[in-house]
C-alpha cells in the first residue's frame, strides 16, 4: 500500500544525504510541511519550518503533527573526537530524536544506519550502529525502516581523505558493498516513506541503489 505523508520531521538536513532529501521533500507537491531543526539556518521555503540551534535543546520545542520522521544524523570517530562523543550523536541523539518523533505522532521512522551494523561487532562504529538499531526496534514502532548504505559518495563540505581515496574503488565492488551516491539514497528514502508495511524493514545498500534509480 502506498501513502502520501504530508507532515515530515527531518534531522540531519545539512548533512550529505539530508541536503538531498530536504530538497526532494520541499519539491514534493504532496508534502505540506517539513520540520527540519538545524544548527545553522536553511534557505527559506513556504513549506519549511526551521528551528535553529542544537538539536538536543530544540527537541522539546518541536511541534506536530508528524506523519513520517527521517533521521539522517551521523558522524565519524574523527569528527566526534572520541568514542563517547560519537556514541552521544550516533546512538543517544538518534534515540532522543526518535522518542520525540513518536510523541509528535509519527507512525513511520526512517533512519540511516550503516552496512555491517551489529551490536556484537568488534568494530566500534558498527557496534554503535547495531546498538542504535536494537534500541529503535525496542520502541515498537508501527513502521520502522532501517537503511544500511555502503560508503556514501558525493561532494562534502569537509574533506575526508579516507573516503576520497576509497570512492573510486567503491564504485566497482559488487553487491551491497558498492558505494552509493547520496542523491540516490535520498530518492530511496523518500520512496520507502511512501510504502506502508507494518513492522521493521532493513534495507541493504544494493536494494537502496535499486530504489534510488
Amino acid at each position: 500500500m502506498h501513502l502520501t505523508p504530508k507532515h515530515i520531521l527531518l534531522a540531519g538536513a545539512t548533512g550529505l544525504t539530508g541536503e538531498h532529501l530536504l530538497d526532494r521533500l520541499l519539491n514534493e507537491p504532496t508534502v505540506a510541511r517539513v520540520l527540519a531543526p538545524t544548527r545553522r539556518p536553511l534557505a527559506e521555503h513556504p513549506h519549511l519550518v526551521n528551528p535553529v540551534g542544537a538539536l538536543e535543546s530544540l527537541l522539546p520545542q518541536l511541534e506536530g503533527p508528524v506523519d513520517v520522521a527521517f533521521c539522517c544524523l551521523g558522524s565519524t570517530l574523527r569528527q566526534a573526537g572520541s568514542q563517547e562523543a560519537f556514541r552521544a550523536v550516533d546512538l543517544e541523539l538518534v534515540l532522543a530524536f526518535a522518542r520525540r518523533a513518536r510523541e509528535l505522532g509519527a507512525r513511520h521512522f526512517i533512519v540511516i544506519s550503516a552496512l555491517g551494523a551489529n551490536p556484537a561487532s568488534s568494530i566500534f562504529y558498527n557496534k554503535v550502529k547495531g546498538e542504535m538499531e536494537t534500541a529503535l526496534k525496542a520502541m515498537d514502532w508501527p513502521q520502522l525502516t532501517i537503511a544500511r548504505p555502503s560508503l556514501l559518495m558525493g561532494p562534502r563540505s569537509e574533506f575526508r581523505l579516507g573516503e576520497r581515496l576509497a570512492e573510486p574503488f567503491m564504485r566497482w565492488v559488487p553487491g551491497k558493498y558498492r558505494g552509493i551516491e547520496a542523491c540516490r539514497l535520498a530518492r530511496a528514502l523518500w520512496r520507502l516513506a511512501l510504502e506502508e508495511e507494518d513492522g521493521t524493514r532493513i534495507i541493504e545498500s544494493d536494494d537502496l541503489r535499486r530504489l534510488g534509480r
